[in-house]
């Protein structure tokens, strides 16, 4: 009987090992699945904030879906202090000079640049009282760091000419290649930007170009409202050329997104959706295109609002999301950026503006032309004493000119990655 008491005891001990191991097995597989179940509620959740009932969906033949949403459906509104905002569908002013003499198309040797539009259109168009935003899908949030990054820019990605410590520029691996004028108080920037669709070396790095409007010092507290075009596949899944937006008011820590990703900019306009694909892009010694973009503060209701092409007044940033631009802007930069992640211990190959350097020229390499500043009397003038900056010149390369109807002009990029930027 003893015996079988200790055979019984031993038995019973070796079942109690076994649940303790299997139950340790377990925890784990129930820790990710509990994990794996949160993030799809997360994604979920987000996917029902950003994506308002449409009116109306048009598949693009990009692969995208615009919806069309209620004017006053769209994400801005999620805001608190937006809660009662009374839209305003046209700003009180135009800078002076906006319809002047760039409204006609330049006529330019060797070749002529010509207008663009978004690859949607194509398949149809949003109706009036709506605007038209790009679906955020399942696979767009899952390709982000976390549910909270996705539609962020990260922390010290701006261009900061003037840094006594290059180091601090370069940490982030954000290269430029821009013009920028400061030491004045500025109310917007105009400029017409050539377009190009640049090769990306990794998933995880991007190539854009566009204004920044920037008040305030480098520190947390930079405001930068921002436009022009870029290739993320990041954050769209694909390289396609495409309008974007953004905004911060803390450099990029807690404020802000690209687009409408996040309550912010108002948009007004039916016909022009950020995100969305810039349709049709310049080729090597071929066609040119450029889309030309405005931002600039009405003076009557200190809200900062921006114009694509000659037609499209498409909404603008309320003043009470910034602290310094509430006032004026203290610097303007035009240009482009890549992000160099050197995973491979190189320097990338993402291409920047058409991925060739400025002495190539048009048809060839990329431009700003008839770039613009607002001044304190609401008029549209070419700025004083443009200065350039680049981190690495052999990368990516900036040069300015002036002269006929280009204006203010410069062309800028390069390859990244060549003999001379190893």
């Amino acid at each position: 009987m003893a015996m079988e008491m200790q055979s019984g005891g031993k038995m019973t001990g070796f079942l109690v090992i076994l649940l303790v191991l299997f139950i340790e097995m377990a925890a784990p597989a129930t820790a990710s699945r509990n994990s794996f179940s949160t993030q799809i509620l997360e994604v979920q959740n987000q996917l029902k904030l950003l994506n308002k009932p449409a009116v109306k969906s048009i598949k693009s033949p990009d692969g995208d879906i615009i919806d069309c949403i209620k004017l006053s459906h769209q994400p801005a509104f999620d805001h608190p202090m937006l809660k009662n905002h009374k839209i305003q569908m046209t700003p009180n002013f135009h800078p002076e000079g906006v319809f002047g003499g760039n409204k006609v198309a330049s006529k330019i040797k060797p070749g002529s640049s010509r207008n663009v539009t978004q690859m949607w259109h194509l398949n149809g168009r949003c109706p009036e009282g709506t605007i038209p935003i790009r679906r955020t899908r399942k696979d767009d949030l899952l390709r982000a760091s976390s549910i909270k990054a996705f539609g962020k820019k990260r922390h010290k990605s701006i261009p900061q000419p003037k840094s006594a410590d290059p180091d601090l520029i370069t940490q982030s691996g954000h290269q430029h290649a821009i013009a920028y004028v400061d030491g004045d108080k500025y109310y917007g920037a105009k400029a017409t930007i050539n377009v190009w669709e640049p090769k990306i070396q990794q998933p995880n790095e991007f190539s854009l170009s566009q204004i920044w409007i920037l008040g305030g010092s480098f520190g947390e507290d930079l405001n930068s409202i921002e436009a022009g075009w870029q290739v993320s596949p990041d954050l769209y899944g694909d390289n396609h050329t495409r309008l974007f937006t953004y905004w911060t008011s803390d450099a990029y820590q807690a404020t802000g997104c690209y687009n409408l990703l996040c309550s912010g900019f108002i948009q007004i306009n039916n016909e022009i959706a950020m995100g969305a694909s810039i349709y049709p892009v310049s080729s090597y010694h071929d066609s040119q295109y450029d889309i030309s973009l405005l931002v600039w503060k009405d003076p009557k209701e200190g809200n900062w609002w921006l114009q694509f092409g000659n037609s499209y007044v498409l909404g603008y940033w309320p003043a009470f999301l910034f602290s310094y631009l509430s006032d004026s802007a203290s610097m303007i930069e035009w240009g482009g950026e890549v992000v160099n992640s050197e995973s491979d211990g190189q320097h990338t190959s993402t291409q920047m503006g058409s991925g060739h350097f400025p002495k190539e020229g048009f048809g060839k390499s990329s431009y700003f032309k008839n770039i613009q500043i607002v001044d304190g009397s609401n008029n549209l003038r070419v700025p004083k004493d443009i200065a350039t900056f680049t981190e690495q010149s052999n990368c990516y390369d900036v040069q300015t000119g002036k002269g006929g109807n280009w204006g203010s002009y410069f062309y800028y990029g390069g390859p990244g990655r060549n003999a001379n930027c190893p």
